[in-house]
């Protein structure tokens, strides 16, 4: 008889990372490993946060002939006395230690009060991946110059009088980059140029210029007239109205935004073309969007709306969404947030939940208002959403029609929405009455249906499919989405789904992920394309809730954390913040049916400020795939389930 022993694993098993040695060994964590722009683009930052700040009017990149690429600024260069606390060149810190920077104190006068810079990280992850790095400051009179290699110094901090040829402020940082750590060392032409170009757009007067070495060509950006300009050289239809640009900014009064926050915008409405849309935040470019742009599309959306009602011009029978606004919409959009909390350290996406109000605040009553003043531009503009809804309604309609008349009777405790579009609506399939009571307050009555399930479905996966609808609730679900139960290999008729999302909702508990596993089975062995086609969807609601006091500049503030792990990083942060220790309060949330209508809505079903993640096959092939589910979901399989347990029992990932 063996027995399994744990290969060699002591306390001597765990090591702890030093320095920069966790960029180094897992880079994926820190940039994009595609290409080096991102590392680049750190430096870069840096250089447009000076500027951004009031210091500095030139950026200049160059691509070197040796492939280093150098960024030069005129802003107030890095310190380079020595820290404090740390007993380094304040400049050798800010390049060699994570979670070192100026960015830090928000709202109390720190150096920055709004950068896109945040964790200190940025230009340390440049210096880890470069096999040389050269940083040189000017300030005060004196010239600073520190030589890196793999993130190590190995020419100490020089500081020499400034000579009649060196400028009087600013950093000069040259990165030659290692390949090795990069699928290719090659850097992006048209996403460099595209990303220097915004800078120019959102620095009203800071050249911004790129020389290549290699080609001798320079080319230098520099726009006096901002978002406007550069909206209007990059449509590619006709604007239907003249562009709407505006820019709203909280003052010291304002009692949920600190002073400062907000946003410009440039928005145009065309009939025709591809829409241009690009958004930044703190002047980092927001490529995958985020809740700022989701307040533009709400701001824009309920300004029409009003406008629409004000003047009587909906014709009957039409209904409004705010995809009918935004389908046309053209923009740039520029946000400051004080604290902006980003999806990763490569910040493609704004996830503050405070920025889709802080946007649309501003943006709905200066909308509003321009159509009031411009009546005749607001008709125009509502017979272009009334013609996109109408269209979408058409389309809706023709598929109504072929779905036939023989609709089985939807199942009385189905609250169904009002909109027929499976582009829009979605059913959450909620655990509980209770819930479901919540649910059906706090969701859009427009898009969003609540089937709430009594209990545990039935285990399906043995099941014979004529057996299904034995069962109440599963016959529920079928009959509610549309769609009858069918195999893998089959091609059932989806033209009856009633839903584009098919959303499961527990609590996050571990009955909660039970029930979601029971669904996902019968989603999995008896409506698999559904699955396949990008329908089904699992909500995660929090599991805890922080009540933070007011701080500085800060309002008081409610966060939602998903897990224990995002509660210690809010608790963190909380501290960083010098908040004092337990003044804030943590709630625990045992189920969805303790949350009230508002907090559902916030947290889970507004289509903003919710996760919802989506349900695919994996890398495992449908067979394999198939196989392990049997394993946990088979009646006669405890022992390949206890297998499985001692097998993966201690595959956690740690961060140390």
């Amino acid at each position: 008889m063996s027995v399994n022993t744990p290969s060699n694993y002591s306390e001597g098993s765990i090591r702890v990372l030093k320095g920069l040695e966790p960029v180094k060994q897992r880079p994926g964590m820190y940039t994009r490993t595609d290409n080096p722009l991102h590392v680049i683009q750190e430096v870069l930052d840096n250089s447009a946060d000076e500027a951004l700040a009031g210091h500095g009017k030139k950026i200049k990149v160059t691509l070197h002939t040796d492939s280093s690429v150098s960024v030069e600024d005129d802003g107030r260069g890095i310190p380079f006395g020595m820290h404090p606390t740390e007993n380094a060149p304040v400049i050798e810190l800010v390049f060699t230690q994570l979670h070192a920077g100026g960015k830090f104190d928000k709202g109390k006068g720190g150096a920055y009060s709004f950068s896109g810079g945040l964790h200190g990280v940025g230009v340390s992850v440049t210096n880890a991946l470069a096999k040389r790095l050269e940083a040189t400051s000017y300030r005060e009179g004196s010239v600073a110059k520190l030589v890196f290699a793999a993130g190590d110094v190995i020419e100490p901090l020089q500081i020499r009088k400034a000579a009649e040829g060196d400028r009087k402020t600013g950093t000069s940082v040259r990165v030659w980059v290692d390949p090795k750590y990069f699928e290719t060392a090659t850097l992006p032409m048209t996403e460099l140029t595209h990303l220097l170009r915004s800078k120019a757009v959102l620095m009203p007067g800071v050249s911004v210029t790129l020389l290549n070495e290699k080609t001798k060509e320079t080319q230098t950006w520099q726009y006096k007239g901002g978002l406007r300009d550069y909206l209007m050289q990059t449509l590619t239809g006709e604007p239907v109205i003249p562009l709407f640009e505006e820019e709203g900014f909280a003052d010291g009064a304002s009692e949920s935004f600190a002073e400062g926050e907000g946003a410009q915008w440039c928005v145009a409405f065309t009939e025709e073309g591809t829409p241009v849309r690009e958004s930044f935040v703190n002047l980092i470019p927001t490529s995958a969007g985020g809740t700022h742009e989701s307040g533009l599309r709400d701001g824009l959306f309920t300004a029409v709306k009003s406008f629409i009602d004000l003047h009587s011009l909906l014709p009957k029978g039409v209904k409004l969404m705010p995809e009918d606004v935004f389908t046309r919409v053209s923009y740039v959009l520029s946000a400051k947030v004080l604290d902006p909390q980003f999806q990763g350290q490569i910040k493609e996406r704004l996830n503050s939940r405070d920025a889709v109000r802080l946007v649309s605040g501003f943006v709905r009553p200066s909308l509003e208002l321009w159509l009031n003043q411009h009546v005749d531009y607001g008709k125009k503009l509502a017979e272009l959403a009334i013609k996109a809804a109408q269209s979408r309604q058409k389309a809706g309609q023709k598929v109504e029609k072929r779905k036939g008349s023989g609709v089985a009777v939807l199942p009385g405790k189905l609250t169904d929405c009002e909109s027929k579009d499976i582009a829009y609506n979605e059913v959450f399939l909620v655990e509980g009455d209770s819930a479901g009571g919540s649910a059906k307050m706090g969701r859009d009555k427009e898009t969003q249906a609540i089937l709430p399930l009594r209990g545990k479905i039935l285990n399906t996966w043995e099941v014979e499919r004529d057996r299904l609808f034995a069962n109440t609730e599963i016959h529920d679900i079928s009959v509610a989405i549309g769609v009858d139960p069918h195999g893998h290999n089959d091609t059932p008729d989806l033209s009856g789904l009633r839903y584009g999302k098919i959303c499961i909702l527990s609590d996050a508990d571990v009955d909660g992920s039970h029930i979601q596993v029971l669904l996902l089975t019968l989603f999995f062995k008896h409506f698999p394309k559904l699955i396949e086609t990008g329908h089904i969807y699992v909500a995660r609601p929090p599991l805890f809730r922080v009540d933070a006091p007011a701080r500085g500049k800060k309002p008081a503030s409610k966060v939602y954390a998903l897990d224990a792990g995002e509660l210690t990083a809010i608790l963190d942060k909380l501290r960083k913040d010098n908040v004092r220790e337990g003044s804030w309060t943590i709630s625990r949330f045992k189920g969805l049916g303790e949350m009230n209508a508002e907090q559902l809505w916030d947290t889970t079903l507004n289509p903003d400020t919710r996760r919802l993640l989506p349900v695919e096959f994996g890398r495992k092939s449908f067979e394999e795939t198939e196989q392990l589910i049997t394993k946990l979901m088979g009646k006669g399989e405890a022992s390949s389930r206890r297998d499985l347990m001692e097998l993966h029992g201690d595959a956690v990932e740690v961060d140390i």
